[in-house]
């Protein structure tokens, strides 16, 4: 039950904050920079825009795809050891598909443009990205120990 709180406290903090900042972007807020604009643009694919051309099958497909890792998550048990990076994981995933919804792409605001120009993204994907490190940091340098 502890690991399971973890994970669920984690994921809604993760998605609440998500949408909050993307409201302030939705309302208008603009900011230039030197390296960084924080601007509202609607990414109406994946990373880098791919595959926006299966337009509006894409919300399910990642819905689909969101309920099934988090199925094998469950079943699997991962979360007794993944619980926060878990959390942060889904609860980004949610973030976006959510967006996907609502406002028919995902809420991207941070723009980078210094060195090269098509990189923008929000806080659910940093918490994507984290998520990801975080477990193949603890598979590949703090492996379980096997059970004798």
């Amino acid at each position: 039950m502890r690991y399971f709180s973890i994970f669920l406290l984690t994921a809604i903090g993760i998605f609440i904050i998500d949408q909050a900042i993307k409201d302030l972007f939705v309302a208008g807020y603009y900011r230039a920079g030197e390296c960084i604009d924080l601007a509202l643009h609607y990414n109406k694919g994946v990373a880098f825009s791919m595959l926006s051309f299966i337009g509006p099958y894409l919300k399910w497909i990642q819905a689909l795809m969101v309920t099934a890792i988090l199925f094998y998550v469950l079943k699997e048990g991962y979360l007794k050891r993944y619980a926060f990076p878990v959390g942060l994981l889904i609860g980004g995933a949610l973030g976006n598909v959510y967006d996907r919804f609502v406002h028919e792409g995902v809420v991207d605001y941070v723009a980078w443009h210094c060195g090269f120009d098509f990189a923008v993204f929000n806080f659910a994907d940093v918490a994507i990205d984290l998520a990801v490190a975080w477990i193949l940091i603890m598979v590949y340098f703090f492996p379980e120990k096997e059970k004798a």
